[in-house]
């Protein structure tokens, strides 16, 4: 099955209707750590928040998880295990705006699984009211046991992206509210009653190339700016003497 059909039955499985939309300014470069708790970031259901693990995550710190029980499954059919959505406060809302207009140039993640067989990752990307959306796929499969980073370039010549849902990029990326990770259901474990453990930590974006260079540049011309304005040592070497203020009783 391609995985363009894989998506057919995407809206019935993860449209779960928000109210809102996005108002803020997506916050460019920005990455989840998980470094306190989950974040607002919520399971499949979308009705309980992640569980937050305080240490074990790629760099060894803190990640959140989730479980995942394939019973009710069809095999090829999309899972979400992950919601950060407008709705939920996810990340305090760094990702809800208009990332074309942000400069989003990529989107990424690191996950991790303990499925008996390899899984493919997928991100659904859509509005605060969760249509239309964008789904980009990871074509290599995760094995299990390992932190796997997956990375979606966020341009519209992507081949990552099967579906616009009927729209198009631009339409999508212009108004960002819910992001959704899941994996495809493997043919092996579809209807099979047993739980498995996702992880996920380090959910990122980063600006584009132009955007990163003049945030650079911005952080050296402030440096510089500050380090002209510190005083110069006199000929003799002292630093020079601050001139005394004027008396109030002179003024």
């Amino acid at each position: 099955m391609s995985a363009r059909s894989r998506f057919r039955p995407l809206v019935a499985i993860v449209c779960l209707s928000a109210a809102g939309g996005e108002t803020a300014a997506t916050v460019v470069p920005f990455t989840e750590d998980f470094v306190a708790d989950s974040a607002n970031w919520r399971e499949t259901t979308g009705t309980a928040g992640l569980d937050w693990v305080p240490a074990g995550g790629p760099d060894g710190s803190s990640y959140a998880s989730a479980t995942f029980n394939f019973l009710n499954s069809i095999s090829d059919d999309p899972a979400v295990l992950f919601r950060g959505h407008d709705a939920f406060d996810s990340s305090n809302d760094a990702f809800v705006g208009n990332w074309i207009a942000d400069g989003v140039s990529q989107f990424s993640f690191f996950i991790r699984h303990d499925a008996s067989v390899p899984l493919g990752v997928f991100v659904r990307f859509a509005s605060s009211g969760n249509f239309p959306g964008a789904a980009g796929v990871e074509f290599v499969p995760v094995p299990a046991n390992a932190w796997t980073e997956i990375t979606i370039g966020i341009e519209p010549t992507n081949p990552q992206f099967v579906t616009f849902e009927g729209s198009d990029f631009a339409t999508v990326f212009s108004s960002i509210g819910n992001l959704q990770i899941g994996v495809f259901v493997p043919a092996a474990l579809a209807g099979v009653d047993q739980s498995f453990t996702f992880d996920v930590d380090q959910v990122a974006i980063v600006p584009n190339p132009p955007v990163a260079a003049l945030l650079a540049l911005s952080g050296l011309l402030l440096g510089k700016h500050r380090r002209r304005r510190r005083p110069e040592p006199s000929a003799t070497g002292q630093q020079p003497t601050a001139r005394p203020r004027a008396s109030s009783a002179h003024m």
